[in-house]
């Protein structure tokens, strides 16, 4: 009894730890607890329950209270674009559709290794020195003009390469299980200029929408044990509103400092498993 309580424990604290790094950079949170759920399943019979299958279900359940959480917090700040979250949600859900479709036809461990490359270089492009261009309001198509704390921000989103980058993230996010936040954030940053706070906070809420569509489809294909992954809820919904609050406390270049370092962390963990 002793045992199944502390599996309780274990399953509440990883949450809030997932959770939070998830909320605080509009990742999710499911990089953090696949990794740690699969290292438990393979070095505890406590954690026999933990299929990858199962793992991924929960995941995605735990995500939603993540990303309603996180989104609660940042919508009283008035950080989240919904106009261009809207633009990129167009895309990522028929993506992430076609992405659970394709799961049975291609090689997972192959696609891991790129990933992890691709990973690291884009993480290596914040190192880039980036200049900012003034957005000519009157003269340039499909500017967004969004104030916060006061400071005006102006920057193009092309509704096309939104749509069609979205898609290709939903369909490589549902193909693998991975969070689509990990491309979706830096990509709104260095293509689109978006603020990374501005950013973090719009991912947070199109993921809670993706994650929706995928938690459903996995609880309908029976993968959430709903004994355990009813003790993951508290924790992602504490750990999405601490990241959150965490975010809004960083400067802008401190959490694109962080953000390089996941990426990389990201890059080297899904290198080392496509490897193995």
């Amino acid at each position: 009894m002793e045992g199944i309580h502390l599996v309780y424990i274990i399953c509440i604290i990883i949450g809030i730890v997932t959770a939070f790094v998830g909320g605080l950079m509009g990742l999710g949170g499911g990089i953090v607890m696949i990794p740690s759920m699969l290292f438990l399943y393979q070095f505890s019979e406590a954690f026999s329950w933990a299929t990858p299958q199962t793992i991924v279900g929960i995941s995605l359940v735990a995500m939603v209270f993540t990303g309603l959480s996180s989104s609660i917090a940042y919508f009283k700040t008035g950080r989240i674009d919904y106009k261009t979250g809207l633009y990129f949600l167009s895309g990522s859900i028929p993506g992430s559709i076609l992405g659970s479709w394709l799961n049975q036809f291609v090689n997972v461990d192959d696609f891991q290794l790129y990933f992890g490359f691709v990973m690291i270089i884009i993480s290596m492009l914040f190192f880039i020195k980036r200049k900012q261009k003034a957005v000519d309001i009157t003269h340039t198509k499909n500017v967004r003009s969004f104030t916060l704390n006061g400071e005006t921000y102006n920057y193009t989103v092309n509704i096309y390469l939104a749509f069609l980058l979205a898609f290709m993230v939903g369909t490589m996010s549902g193909l693998f299980g991975i969070g689509g936040g990990s491309i979706m954030v830096p990509a709104m940053i260095l293509l689109f200029g978006i603020p990374a706070h501005i950013a973090t906070a719009t991912s947070m809420f199109m993921i809670f929408f993706v994650s929706i569509i995928g938690a459903s489809t996995h609880i309908v294909l029976g993968h959430v044990i709903w004994q355990y992954a009813i003790f993951f809820i508290p924790g992602a919904w504490i750990g999405g509103k601490l990241g959150a609050i965490v975010n809004q406390r960083l400067t802008g270049k401190t959490l694109e400092w962080i953000l390089r370092a996941i990426l990389i962390i990201i890059g080297i963990r899904m290198i080392a498993e496509g490897l193995m």
